[in-house]
């Protein structure tokens, strides 16, 4: 019986460590080896790529999202077309900034993938990656940076409620608050 346990636990040690042996299995099918087929198609139709992190989790909203949760939010017509301005702008130069990494991804894979490639131009290839990459990824911010100002305060706060970054302020009223003022002043009505 031990025999037994201890073969089916080494068994599964060696399953378990062949799966992380080959992370990249099955990636070397891929026709860019740096980009999966996901992340072209979010490339391609301009989404973000999770670029702009950095001011979505401190709170400045993008445009995507904001047009996503527009009823929740309580928009005006005004604050749509403003936000649809800010999110059809930042779509068109990202889908550019987008074609521009893809390409550049595409030539560091195949320049691999051939007999040739020296030092020089694997930088100039790294380095125009990296260039792609940087100008996307200031598409996406910079948006993060126009769409707060379109907004008001208490819309970007149910933004981070809805996001899931903050607490609901409205979901209970503390001991010692009065619940009218509470509301009021936490815009829950």
């Amino acid at each position: 019986m031990l025999r037994i346990l201890f073969a089916l636990i080494w068994a599964s040690h060696a399953a378990l460590a062949q799966d992380h042996s080959q992370p990249y299995a099955g990636f070397e099918a891929r026709s860019i080896k740096g980009l999966s087929p996901a992340d072209i198609a979010e490339l391609e139709r301009g989404g973000g790529w999770g670029l702009a992190l950095p001011a979505e989790l401190n709170g400045r909203p993008g445009p995507a999202h904001v047009l996503e949760l527009q009823e929740a939010l309580g928009l005006t017509a005004a604050q749509v077309q403003a936000i649809t301005v800010i999110h059809d702008d930042m779509r068109s130069a990202a889908i550019a900034a987008g074609a521009r990494l893809i390409a550049a991804e595409a030539a560091l894979s195949d320049a691999f993938a051939g007999p040739q490639l020296d030092a020089a131009t694997l930088q100039r290839l790294v380095e125009d990656a990296a260039a792609a990459r940087g100008a996307l990824r200031l598409v996406h911010l910079s948006r993060h940076l126009d769409t707060p100002a379109v907004l008001t305060p208490a819309q970007i706060a149910r933004y981070a409620v809805l996001r899931g970054y903050a607490d609901d302020p409205c979901a209970a009223v503390p001991d010692g608050h009065d619940p009218t003022m509470w509301r009021r002043h936490n815009g829950c009505d």
